[in-house]
């Protein structure tokens, strides 16, 4: 029982985590008017789903769904960390392939000097990933009891 709560807040972490960054680049867009990227694009196609998947995980207490959100975010983050490389890595920005209207090495943000908006998309990846494999480690070790 102890153990099943336990998936069940880890669950609800990896939700809010989801929500957080999905209202966050939702902010970024359609309130402060910044036009994502087709990068960013991507990584929302990661991410949306997630609030949605962990939601339904969490009313159905199905601990399965970590398999998903862990998914979903290593793709999403391995993305992130791609863009992020574009916008901090001068090598890689004088490649950079176009990325439609607007440049993917642009900085809308550019908090303390390293914290753009791919660097947060990144970090909520990485949190989901953790508090996902968290679960997933936790049912194996169920599954070999």
């Amino acid at each position: 029982m102890e153990r099943e709560k336990r998936a069940e807040n880890l669950l609800l972490a990896a939700w809010a985590t989801a929500l957080i960054a999905t209202l966050g680049s939702l902010y970024f867009s359609e309130v402060l008017g910044f036009i994502p990227c087709d990068l960013c694009w991507f990584q929302r196609i990661f991410m949306y789903p997630q609030v949605v998947i962990l939601g339904i995980a969490i009313v159905r207490k199905d601990a399965a769904a970590a398999r998903y959100s862990f998914t979903l975010s290593l793709i999403g983050g391995g993305i992130s960390l791609y863009h992020y490389g574009l916008q901090k890595i001068p090598l890689l920005q004088e490649y950079a392939i176009s990325c439609g209207r607007i440049p993917c090495t642009g900085q809308y943000i550019n908090w303390l000097g390293f914290i753009t908006i791919p660097f947060l998309a990144f970090t909520a990846f990485m949190i989901i990933m953790l508090l996902s494999w968290t679960v997933m480690r936790q049912q194996r070790k169920e599954s070999e009891r």
